[in-house]
């Protein structure tokens, strides 16, 4: 994990979004208004926010790419669950697509200033309280 004053904290709203993720995936879908497959907006992201957590929140690129795996097979599972153990919900090859692209542009931000967000935050909100 990054030198955090409270990596628990950053871990536990990871790990939050992970529940979230199944959860929303598999009870019955909301109708939102626009256009035709514009859900996949949503699935996008929803996994790039779960990506870069994990960016902002893990020091070494093997986490990241661990993170990265992780996150497109449970992408594929959601879709085989809502296809297989859902009645309410359908699988779709086109949303787990935008899942792994969603993982792919988070998992980019390795590459990226934008890499260390997570550590200026806990910096600002933590370590300038303890001064």
């Amino acid at each position: 994990m990054r030198g955090f004053a409270v990596p628990g904290l950053w871990l536990a709203l990871w790990l939050l979004g992970w529940v979230l993720c199944v959860v929303l995936s598999l009870m019955p879908a909301v109708d939102l208004p626009g256009p035709a497959h514009s859900d996949k907006i949503g699935h996008f992201l929803a996994y790039f926010m779960l990506m870069a957590w994990a960016v902002w929140t893990f020091r070494s690129r093997r986490a990241h790419l661990l993170a990265a795996l992780a996150l497109v097979a449970l992408g594929v599972a959601m879709e085989f669950a809502q296809a297989n153990l859902t009645k309410v919900r359908l699988g779709d090859v086109r949303d787990a697509l935008a899942n792994t692209l969603g993982v792919a542009v988070g998992l980019s931000l390795t590459f990226t200033p934008l890499q260390f967000l997570l550590e200026r935050v806990d910096r600002k909100l933590f370590r300038a309280r303890k001064l």
